[in-house]
C-alpha cells in the first residue's frame, strides 16, 4: 500500500479531524432516521391516518435505507465519501422540508424516502473514511465508537424534539432539522476529504460484470451471512422500539406522560452508549465467542418483553426502565455483524459486505414495524384509542423473528468456523486462543 500523503499520517490529527466531521454527519443522519419517533402521534393527527398506515412511513423510510446500501457501496466506490456525505445530507435536508409542509399522505411519503435515501449512504460513507484514514489494528474500536457518538443524533430526536413541538410547532421544527442539514453539507464539503493517500485514484469505475461477481462472491463467504443474520436478530427491537412504536406504547397503552416517555427513550440510548465500549471490548478479548454475545443479548431482550407483556394490568415505570435496559445492548450488540463482515472479507469486498450486513438489520426491523401496526389495528376498534391489550399482542410478533434469527446465527456460525478450518487451521486456533483474526482470506 502506497504511503500517506506528508503530513497526513495514519491516524495522525487530520485523520482524527475527518472523522470526527464523518461522525457529525451521522449524528445528524441518525438525527432524522428517529424524528418520526416522537411526532408519531402528531403525525397521525396531522395526516389522518391510522397505525398501520403510519407504519408506512417508517417502513418506505427503512426500506428504501435497505434496499440502497449495496447501490450505496457501488457509488461510494465510484465518487468516494465525501461527495455521498455531502449529498446524503442535502437529500435529508430536503426530506425534512418536505415533511414540515406536507398536508397529505403522498407528500409526506415521499419526504421520508428522500430521508431513507440521504440516510442510506451516510454510515458507509464513514465506514470508509475509518478503513482509509486510520491503522487496521485501530479499526474495530472507530467503528464501536462512531456507532456509540452516532446515538447522540437519537438522543437528540427525543427530549430536545418533543420541547421543540410543543413550543414551536410542526413546520418550524422541521424547517430547522433540513437547515442543520444543509448546515452540515457545508461543513462537510469543506473539511472533509476522502484520503490521505496522495496520487490514489480512489474511485473505482462501475462496473457491471465486476460487481455482479463481487457481491456473488461475498454472499457466498459464510462469514458474511453470520454477519447478516447477527444484524438482523439484534438490531430490529432498539429500532422498532425508538423508530416508531416506543412512544405510542409508552403514552397510549401504558399511561405514560409524554415527558416521561421521552426520558425513556432518551436512557434507551444512554444506556446503549455505556454497553458500547464493553461490547467493544469483550469483541476483542474473546472473538471466538462474538456469537455466545450476539445470543446472550437476543435472550436479553427477549425476557425483558416476555415480562413486560405477560405483566397484570399497566406494567410499572421501575419494570419500564428494566425493559429499556433489556433493549439497550440491541444497537451495539449489531456493530458485531460488521466485525464479521470485515474478517471474512478481503478489502476489495469490505463495502459491498458492510452493505449486505447492514441489509438484515433493517429488513427485520421493517417486518416488525409492519407487524405491530397491522396487529395493533387489528385488534382496536374503529375509532378508539389503542389498547395496552393491542400494543402487548402486537410487540409479541418480534419472538418469531427472534426465533428465525438465532436458528440462522447458530447454522452460519458453524458453516464460517468450518470454512475457517479449511482455509486456515492455525487462524482458526488463534481464534480460539483469544487473538483477533486476522483480516481479509482469501
Amino acid at each position: 500500500m502506497e504511503q500517506p500523503a506528508l503530513g497526513h499520517p495514519l491516524g495522525g490529527r487530520r485523520a482524527w479531524l475527518v472523522w470526527g466531521t464523518g461522525v457529525a454527519a451521522y449524528v445528524v443522519a441518525i438525527f432524522h432516521r428517529y424524528s418520526l419517533g416522537v411526532a408519531g402521534i402528531e403525525a397521525a393527527d396531522r395526516f389522518g391516518v391510522s397505525a398501520s398506515l403510519l407504519a408506512v412511513f417508517s417502513v418506505v423510510q427503512l426500506g428504501v435505507y435497505a434496499a440502497m446500501q449495496i447501490p450505496a457501496g457501488v457509488l461510494l466506490d465510484r465518487f468516494g465519501s465525501t461527495r455521498l456525505v455531502v449529498c446524503g445530507a442535502l437529500l435529508m435536508g430536503a426530506g425534512q422540508l418536505l415533511f414540515a409542509v406536507a398536508s397529505g399522505m403522498g407528500t409526506a411519503l415521499l419526504a421520508r424516502i428522500l430521508l431513507g435515501l440521504g440516510d442510506a449512504v451516510t454510515f458507509v460513507s464513514v465506514l470508509r473514511l475509518i478503513v482509509l484514514w486510520f491503522p487496521p489494528q485501530q479499526n474495530p474500536i472507530i467503528v464501536q465508537l462512531t456507532g456509540l457518538l452516532g446515538q447522540l443524533g437519537a438522543i437528540a430526536s427525543a427530549i430536545p424534539l418533543i420541547a421543540a413541538l410543543d413550543s414551536f410547532g410542526w413546520e418550524a421544527t422541521f424547517i430547522a432539522a433540513a437547515a442543520l442539514s444543509v448546515a452540515v453539507s457545508i461543513t462537510v464539503a469543506v473539511v472533509l476529504r476522502d484520503s490521505p493517500y496522495a496520487g490514489v485514484a480512489d474511485r473505482a469505475p462501475v462496473n457491471v460484470a465486476g460487481m455482479r461477481q463481487s457481491l456473488s462472491a461475498t454472499w457466498a463467504e459464510p462469514g458474511t451471512k453470520l454477519g447478516f443474520w447477527t444484524h438482523f436478530v439484534t438490531q430490529f427491537p432498539a429500532v422498532a422500539f425508538a423508530l416508531l412504536w416506543g412512544f405510542p406504547f409508552l403514552v397510549t397503552a401504558e399511561g405514560i406522560a409524554p415527558g416521561t416517555a421521552g426520558v425513556l427513550l432518551t436512557l434507551l440510548v444512554l444506556a446503549a452508549m455505556a454497553c458500547g465500549p464493553l461490547l467493544g471490548y469483550l469483541v476483542g478479548r474473546f472473538p471466538y465467542h462474538r456469537s455466545w454475545l450476539v445470543l446472550g443479548i437476543v435472550v436479553v431482550s427477549a425476557m425483558g418483553w416476555a415480562v413486560v407483556l405477560a405483566w397484570p394490568g399497566q406494567v410499572p415505570l421501575p419494570m419500564l426502565v428494566v425493559l429499556i435496559l433489556c433493549m439497550a445492548p440491541n444497537t451495539p450488540g449489531s456493530m458485531i455483524a460488521f466485525d464479521y463482515a470485515r474478517t471474512f472479507n478481503p478489502p476489495e469486498r469490505i463495502g459491498s459486505a458492510s452493505g449486505i450486513v447492514n441489509v438484515g438489520g433493517f429488513t427485520a426491523s421493517l417486518v416488525v414495524i409492519v407487524l405491530i401496526g397491522l396487529i395493533v389495528d387489528l385488534l382496536s376498534p374503529a375509532g378508539a384509542p389503542y389498547s395496552t391489550e393491542a400494543f402487548r399482542w402486537a410487540f409479541a410478533a418480534q419472538f418469531p423473528v427472534w426465533l428465525l434469527g438465532t436458528v440462522q446465527v447458530l447454522r452460519w456460525r458453524r458453516r464460517a468456523r468450518a470454512r475457517l478450518a479449511e482455509w486456515d487451521p492455525t487462524a482458526l486456533a488463534a481464534l480460539r486462543g483469544g487473538r483477533v483474526l486476522p483480516a481479509n482470506p482469501p
